[in-house]
């Protein structure tokens, strides 16, 4: 991923490249046809499930078959290491693995969690994508929260997202189960839902490394109110594991949703996450994800306002370690007049990591007055570290006010000096710096009660980066 970069329009999914033609010298179909051998429509069918889910999953798995897996000749790939995916090496999973250490690792993870989160309205711990438990602590009674079964399931599940490329076909087929919250039009939910998703790592002496599906379903109707908070994580160390998420958030008119998401998984995870949003009329969708651990991190975040008035603040942070990539995707989508967008992303990569930024402002063709902005912010810590930063515009109306604008660089000098002349030590002092990065987009966070674990989970990894010691209590 060197040498000069250009500018790329990010494409919907219907723009994607096709690639036909029968399996042979292509690597691409080559490795389609190992990840054929893995999985399997029969593998799909045994999930169970109601009839019209089971039907589903059928039709996902055909379409999976005839699509193309994703390459970096494509723009949406390019810069990213998504043509090393061999999906022959895993095979799904679903439901705990019954590994007496995973259990043991997920029972402390929850734990730790569920005491630093605070107050919530409810808590949903998913194993390798199917739920495993729903508990509510203070869920108004008319919301809905259950799997696929609860009423509402069938009527919005892929409602957003739409049949997406293939890796998303992938998730329709093997997703053992899904969490639908359906809050009604007018309820006020104060407190967080919280869905925890523990993803198991590679077992030795297993066949394959386990492929997750998680999958989640948000829907907040006329003039209500909800947050939710989704924490992906999974066995740490480097053993290998495929995570693929799909999410999906409704906000109906005068609806406003808050959602956060969090991704920790050990440092040998594949994670290739879509969310898909959307909001109605004078509706407001906030929405910050994190991404800290995986080998290859890859959030694509997809919102469209198709409402007059409605709005979407998108944030998302990441800090890369070791080798890792981070890739980040946006899509901020104008389909009605008077809609505002606002992104803030901001990220560090040390060691020898690397990191991608592509977003695209889309405003349609009679969306007037339109205000959407888009800022990125890179920090490089290490000579070696790489971030490209991409930012794009596609305008079809000219009554509109958009911007774009992006930074790579390293710690700024003159911050350093001002510290270390009062006696900072050197790496004290980068320290402080990129925490009060990180702490800038933290305290935009917009569900307030995940702060404190932010900065932890920051905090721990960038002492990592920098080769100090930290009170991970920080």
């Amino acid at each position: 991923m060197t040498g000069p970069r250009r500018q790329a329009r990010a494409l919907p999914d219907s723009e994607e490249p096709e690639v036909a033609g029968p399996t042979g010298s292509n690597p691409a179909q080559k490795r389609k046809g190992r990840a054929l051998d893995t999985f399997t429509a029969a593998g799909a069918a045994q999930l169970g499930g109601p009839e019209w889910l089971q039907q589903r999953r059928a039709r996902a798995f055909a379409d999976f078959e005839v699509l193309p897996l994703p390459s970096e000749k494509e723009e949406l790939w390019r810069y990213t290491p998504i043509d090393e995916l061999e999906l022959g090496g895993y095979r799904p999973a679903a439901g705990p693995a019954g590994d007496p250490i995973a259990e043991l690792m997920a029972d402390a993870f929850l734990n730790d969690l569920s005491e630093e989160l605070g107050e919530r309205s409810a808590l949903v711990v998913v194993r390798n994508g199917a739920p495993v438990s729903f508990v509510r602590t203070g869920l108004p009674e008319p919301v809905s929260l259950g799997g696929l079964a609860i009423a509402s399931g069938e009527t919005i599940l892929g409602s957003v997202v739409g049949d997406g490329d293939s890796l998303v076909r992938l998730n329709d087929a093997f997703v053992p189960d899904a969490v639908v919250v359906d809050v009604p039009p007018g309820v006020l939910v104060e407190e967080p839902i919280v869905i925890v998703h523990w993803c198991d790592g590679e077992v030795a002496g297993a066949e394959g490394a386990p492929a997750s599906f998680p999958r989640t379903v948000v829907r907040v109707g006329r003039d209500a109110q909800a947050s939710v908070v989704e924490v992906v994580a999974g066995a740490p160390g480097s053993v290998r594991a495929l995570v693929l998420p799909v999410t999906e958030l409704i906000v109906e008119d005068a609806g406003v949703l808050s959602y956060v998401s969090l991704q920790v998984l050990g440092t040998g995870a594949w994670h290739l996450a879509r969310l898909s949003g959307q909001a109605g009329r004078d509706a407001r969708l906030r929405v910050f994800t994190v991404g800290l651990g995986g080998a290859y991190d890859r959030s694509r975040t997809d919102c469209v306002l198709l409402g007059q008035g409605g709005s979407s603040e998108l944030r998302s942070a990441y800090l890369g370690t070791r080798d890792q990539i981070h890739d980040i995707r946006t899509l901020q989508d104008h389909a009605a007049p008077q809609t505002t967008s606002s992104l803030l992303c901001k990220g560090a990569v040390a060691g020898t990591s690397r990191s991608v930024y592509s977003g695209l402002i889309r405003v349609r063709n009679g969306a007037v007055r339109t205000e959407a902005m888009q800022t990125n912010h890179n920090l490089v810590l290490d000579e070696r570290a790489h971030a490209d930063s991409v930012p794009n515009l596609e305008i079809e109306e000219n009554d509109v006010r958009c911007s774009h604008a992006s930074t790579v660089g390293p710690v700024d000098e003159d911050q350093l000096y001002y510290l270390e002349s009062r006696g900072v030590p050197p790496e004290r002092a980068e320290e402080l710096i990129v925490l009060g990065f990180f702490d800038d987009i933290i305290d935009r966070s917009p569900i307030g009660s995940v702060a404190g674990r932010l900065r932890r989970e920051v905090r721990i990894r960038l002492a990592e980066a920098l080769g100090i010691g930290a009170d991970a209590n920080g």
